[in-house]
């Protein structure tokens, strides 16, 4: 437990009524889940305003609340802490609750359009390879060590990001690397913590749906690197336009990383075959077992943060060689009748055209690359067109189908997929409302020697329609599927 005045370090307080001195063993942001003691933050999120449960919270047990604006009625014996921002402020007293975890150890944040989850997960097992204890906070899980939870955002909120990091300074944790969105960024929930360094892989079109403008979606990354402190590395990818971008103000040191212009980590790709990378790192040459023109980036990003934490170089190679693809990042497997499934994440134009062009690279015939595409509803709807469009040029066959339709009707998501298709390329398409049925006709379509690539959700075991999760996992889907038809 800790008293309110410990917890209020550095927080820009507008307005306090009762006691400082009260004692919280507890912050909670939602409030069906306060209990006795807690401290209850009213934020105002896109579908709920927090104000508007801050008697439920009271009910319940809180004795303290912090909020934007205070409710007409006052109740007595409970605090009130009223400050401008209530996402910038529940990071600071997060981080103040749990001792400021992130300045007793490494921790490193990597934003981007596509290849955090791979950069994060790549540098938590090398450097658990290394022999050090190692955290990290993804999209696909979350790591204490060897402990294991469930991930339910790419960034959590400034609560939870407070508590996995304490657990993992009480267990001893050296590094931590963490996914950084950019919803995460806008809305507060990295602020407070202390950054040993920051990675910028790439910006493409994503998120419109959220940040409206790519300017905006743009500064929002930038302003992470903005922030990074003098004693931070900032390492960039400057093959990507916005990667000096993200270098222009920030007081961190500059480092940069590159397959096509000169950079302080730059690698050239030897071999892309489907038994992996060989690349020349800084004049030295190393085998991987990752595949891909955009693995080759995030294997050189991964390298440069090992040399940037203080690895020796031939020691950071030597697990380089040794990592392994992310599960639903280029997850492949090569079936008894001859046929390559792929299932990988790409739920963005750029991460779609990088995975098909890296088919289309290593293919050697005649083989057809099938692949099968949706978009998730409620999300960004300009990229549906273009994923259609990419998809359609880059495949000899495509079967459109739904991703997480979530609330939207998925027969509008396909038609908007469609739509970006053009004329000549219409013939190859192939319009299959379910996703199960999409993927047993790309099985049934492809003969030995073919390619199949189940994109968009990659990792995820389900799917979700007007609201309801059912399981459903894409490696899961096609696997069975060859196995019933090559038997």
């Amino acid at each position: 437990m800790k008293a309110v005045k410990d917890i209020l370090d550095k927080v820009m307080v507008n307005r306090l009524h009762g006691s400082t001195d009260k004692k919280v063993n507890a912050i909670v942001i939602d409030s069906r889940n306060a209990q006795k003691n807690c401290l209850f933050t009213a934020q105002k999120g896109l579908l709920f305003d927090g104000h508007e449960f801050i008697d439920k919270a009271i009910e319940l047990g809180a004795i303290a609340i912090l909020c934007e604006k205070l409710p007409e009625n006052l109740i007595e014996n409970i605090t009130y802490i009223q400050v401008e921002d209530s996402n910038s402020a529940l990071a600071l007293i997060a981080s103040n609750f749990y001792n400021n975890p992130s300045s007793k150890l490494k921790l490193i944040g990597i934003t981007g359009t596509n290849g955090k989850t791979t950069v994060a997960t790549l540098l938590y097992k090398l450097f658990q390879n290394a022999g050090y204890k190692t955290g990290l906070l993804s999209t696909v899980k979350i790591l204490v060590d060897t402990k294991q939870y469930e991930a339910t955002h790419t960034t959590p909120n400034s609560v939870t990001i407070n508590s996995y990091l304490n657990e993992m300074v009480e267990l001893g944790v050296d590094y931590c690397f963490m996914e950084v969105s950019s919803h995460g960024i806008h809305q507060k929930r990295t602020e407070g913590l202390e950054f040993a360094g920051g990675v910028f892989t790439n910006l493409t079109h994503d998120h419109l749906d959220y940040h409206k403008t790519f300017n905006e979606y743009r500064d929002v990354k930038k302003l992470f690197f903005d922030e990074l402190p003098k004693s931070a590395f900032a390492l960039v990818n400057i093959d990507d336009k916005n990667g000096p971008v993200m270098l222009q103000n920030t007081k961190a040191k500059k480092q940069s990383y590159a397959l096509k212009t000169m950079a302080d980590f730059k690698a050239k790709i030897i071999e892309n075959q489907f038994s992996g990378l060989v690349l020349n790192i800084n004049n030295n040459e190393v085998y991987t077992k990752l595949i891909g023109r955009f693995n080759a980036y995030n294997l050189l990003a991964v390298y440069g943060v090992s040399i940037l934490l203080g690895l020796d170089s031939t020691e950071a190679l030597q697990h380089l060689s040794k990592l392994e693809n992310v599960t639903g990042r280029f997850q492949y497997f090569i079936s008894r009748g001859g046929v390559t499934a792929i299932v990988d994440y790409a739920h963005t134009p750029d991460a779609l055209k990088n995975v098909l062009e890296t088919i289309n690279e290593i293919r050697t015939g005649n083989e057809q690359v099938i692949t099968v595409v949706g978009c998730g509803g409620n999300r960004d709807k300009a990229k549906r067109p273009v994923m259609g469009r990419i998809a359609s040029q880059l495949s000899t066959q495509v079967l459109v189908t739904s991703d997480n339709p979530r609330n939207e009707n998925p027969q509008t998501i396909i038609e908007e997929i469609e739509a970006g298709i053009e004329p000549q390329n219409l013939k190859k398409v192939i319009l299959i409302l379910d996703r199960e049925q999409a993927i047993k006709t790309a099985s049934k379509l492809a003969k030995k020697g073919d390619i199949i690539l189940i994109a968009g959700k990659g990792h995820e075991t389900y799917q979700e329609i007007q609201g309801k999760r059912s399981h459903f996992d894409d490696y899961e889907q096609i696997t069975n599927q060859l196995n019933l038809i090559e038997s």
